[in-house]
């Protein structure tokens, strides 16, 4: 059940498969707009919410820096290559009239790799719950939990950003999501500089200063998309999670120790 479903979701939101809806809008990009069903729909609303509520740092179009940032080389891209990317790069004006979405200029292009999976694993853990299943769906690090079938809370190890093999907290789950972003996965280091794969859609660079945030919440979209915007606020991430009162741990770069904020 849980793979014909993440098979659904990668079929209709894989920007790396050319019959994807997301392929067909950004190929249509600068010449005409495409029609989304009524799923695809509710998710292009929900990254346009969260464009607005993070002050436009969370942005499916920041896609297009990905054709200067590879992660997996060993270097950089130019300022000027960077630079020459953002021109391509802001929801604020892409048209967005349900069913149809129109990007007005060619080289635009959305990414809902920063939603599917998260999406994926809240879609998964709606299948269980229906069926009754109690249990524990990770996918990559995006965890959501729909029980523990009486036994004790699941223990969900925080990997340590600096220190390989150990972890920085043990967080109890039972029921809810948990998801982390961090600078320690994806990232390149250069002269002992590290390049996080989260990009600022306004300066075209990685996110710098926190080295990882968790975040809980009702689902797991919703703990990613905090978690990353958070990780784009930098050292005020930890107060603009606060602020909105939800549990979180914020780890800062070259940490010592974490922090671990409980809910309001």
């Amino acid at each position: 059940m849980a793979e014909a479903e993440l098979g659904r979701i990668e079929a209709l939101w894989s920007r790396y498969r050319d019959d994807s809806i997301v392929s067909r809008i950004n190929a249509a990009a600068g010449r005409h707009g495409v029609d989304v069903d009524a799923e695809t729909a509710l998710l292009i609303d929900y990254a346009a919410v969260a464009w607005q509520t993070s002050a436009g740092l969370f942005d499916i179009t920041s896609g297009a820096l990905r054709r200067v940032w590879r992660f997996t080389g060993t270097g950089a891209p130019t300022a000027e290559a960077i630079t020459a990317c953002l021109p391509s790069i802001g929801w604020g004006r892409a048209h967005w009239i349900k069913p149809e979405l129109f990007l007005p200029q060619s080289g635009m292009e959305i990414d809902l790799g920063g939603l599917g999976k998260e999406y994926a694993a809240d879609r998964i853990a709606t299948l269980w719950r229906e069926c009754g299943f109690a249990g524990l769906i990770n996918l990559g690090g995006d965890i959501v939990a729909t029980g523990t079938a009486g036994q004790e809370a699941w223990r969900i190890g925080i990997q340590h950003p600096r220190r390989p093999g150990e972890l920085a907290a043990v967080l109890p789950l039972t029921t809810g999501a948990l998801a982390t972003s961090g600078d320690y996965e994806r990232c390149l280091v250069i002269d002992g500089r590290r390049y996080c794969h989260v990009l600022n859609p306004f300066t075209g660079w990685p996110a710098g200063e926190l080295a990882s945030v968790t975040v809980l919440a009702p689902t797991c979209l919703v703990a990613g998309t905090l978690a990353t915007t958070a990780m784009l606020k930098g050292k005020a991430g930890a107060a603009w999670l606060a602020e909105l009162g939800v549990q979180h741990m914020v780890i800062p770069d070259a940490p010592d120790t974490a922090r671990i904020v409980p809910a309001c």
